[in-house]
């Protein structure tokens, strides 16, 4: 059963992060989006101290896994670097690391307070 809710929610995930790195249609901060916001959802989600369930599986493994991406960052950073856009690459890197992990503590209160 656990692996049908992984399989069920990496089939929206990856949709859903394509759709709005579309949306956004500047490189690299679709992804970045992408990754700040699957960050504030991972802490939401982990808040809420589910047991590691079909919820879990299918919302965080699952959606959240394939939305998220730290092979795209890290393409669209080498990519900047590249072309010579090392400032902005490191902007990205940096507010993918530190801007993430502040989101995903601020998810991580709000789910406790909403459990």
């Amino acid at each position: 059963m656990t692996w049908w809710a992984v399989a069920l929610g990496a089939a929206a995930g990856a949709p859903c992060r394509y759709a709005l790195d579309l949306a956004v249609r500047r490189p690299p901060w679709g992804i970045l989006l992408v990754n700040l916001l699957g960050s504030l959802a991972a802490g939401v989600l982990a808040g809420f101290a589910l047991d590691a369930g079909p919820v879990v599986s299918l919302l965080g493994v699952g959606f959240l896994g394939a939305f998220t991406t730290a092979s795209t960052l890290a393409a669209d950073v080498l990519e900047m670097d590249a072309e010579g856009l090392r400032r902005e690459a490191v902007l990205d890197l940096a507010l993918s690391v530190v801007a993430g992990l502040a989101l995903a503590a601020v998810g991580l209160v709000l789910g406790r307070a909403l459990s």
